[in-house]
């Protein structure tokens, strides 16, 4: 362990800001988009969540691992954040309940970090200069090569990521016997949905990313969810297209995160790359229908368009405002039961402040 503590390992930026560092983790080399959570708490929900997949992630938090890690707060079957940026990485933990380190658990599943970095300077640096590629090695020294490296790593923008993330056969969750069944397509569901929905008396068969909406109609749902997701929506024609056929349907309908960008795509609003989007656990959102507040769990770095929605108003209505930004946070289609929202109701970690849109979608299923 000693050995591990004092390894070198190097952080490049797609701009060639150069920071160096000590290893965390696995030792090796790994690349993804540079972004960063500013989340005090919750550190194993965030590294499992499906929608960070190919990302490397900035902990703005001074101390990730001090709790340790415990099997069952995971939001998927494993760690899915590309790479981690830390400033204390924190093997010694203080719960009783941790079932492992977090170098351990780094090890276990191979990921590669880096810590003893100025997190503060990092976010400062891609605050202003956007979302970038990273390059995070603690193997080579060589920054030419590292450089080389970098180079071959696709933009995230055109990336379509959810059906990598996605299960690959369907499978049930909840009670059978459950008062509603609701249709899921996964493009990189949270466990922590699925809790949500189980607990409100659904039972809810979880779908691939790319299955027809003949076969989510053969399951004879009481309605549609969309999951949160990695990667790019403009490249996802195929759920586009079986968005627009739940439309036609018209049975209700609610979308998370990437669902709400997939909605607004069905319902030919356009999408784009956010300068470096939301992530973190304390943004604040105003509901525009009841003129209430909420302080909402977000990660995304897609938006959808506000020139387009407002162009459109005949069709949708926004429903909810970013109080940081002023970007879309909610919309709901009009004549329809199809609503959806950008950020993180579930909200695992994070304020529960918004958990009422599922009891919402509830009673669309209800009526």
């Amino acid at each position: 362990m000693e050995q591990m503590e004092q390894r070198t390992a190097m952080l490049l930026l797609e701009d060639g800001t150069l920071f160096r560092g000590r290893a965390a983790g696995k030792i090796g080399t790994t690349t993804g988009e540079i972004c960063f959570n500013t989340g005090m708490t919750g550190y194993q929900e965030i590294f499992t969540d499906p929608s960070y997949y190919g990302q490397i992630l900035v902990a703005t938090n001074a101390h990730i691992g001090n709790y340790g890690t415990k099997n069952t707060e995971t939001e998927s079957s494993d760690i899915k954040i590309a790479g981690l940026i830390c400033k204390n990485f924190t093997s010694e933990f203080s719960r009783q309940q941790a079932d492992a380190s977090i170098q351990e658990y780094f090890e276990e599943e191979s990921l590669v970090g880096i810590s003893d970095v100025d997190t503060r300077a990092i976010v400062r640096h891609i605050r202003h200069k956007g979302a970038m590629n990273a390059i995070i090695s603690s193997e080579i020294e060589d920054v030419a090569e590292l450089e080389k490296k970098l180079k071959a790593v696709p933009p995230m923008k055109g990336l379509e990521l959810a059906s990598v993330v996605s299960t690959k056969e369907a499978y049930t969750f909840g009670e059978e016997s459950a008062k509603f069944k609701i249709a899921a397509l996964d493009f990189g569901i949270k466990q922590n949905i699925l809790r949500c929905f189980a607990e409100r008396g659904c039972f809810i068969k979880v779908f691939p990313a790319k299955t027809s909406f003949a076969e989510l109609k053969a399951f004879n749902p009481d309605g549609y969810f969309l999951s949160n997701g990695p990667g790019d929506p403009e490249p996802m024609g195929y759920a586009v297209e079986t968005v627009k056929a739940i439309l036609e349907e018209d049975k209700p309908l609610f979308g998370i995160c990437l669902g709400h960008q997939l909605l607004a795509l069905a319902l030919g609003i356009p999408t784009y790359k956010m300068h470096n989007g939301h992530r973190g656990i304390n943004h604040p959102v105003k509901n525009l229908v009841t003129g209430k507040s909420e302080i909402t769990s977000q990660n995304h770095g897609f938006g959808v368009s506000p020139e387009a929605l407002r162009a459109n108003e005949d069709k949708v209505e926004i429903t909810h405002l970013n109080l940081n930004d002023d970007t879309i946070e909610g919309i709901r289609v009009k004549g329809k039961r199809a609503f959806s929202v950008q950020y993180h109701p579930e909200a695992s970690p994070g304020p529960h402040d918004a958990r009422y849109l599922f009891d919402q979608f509830i009673e669309l299923l209800g009526n």
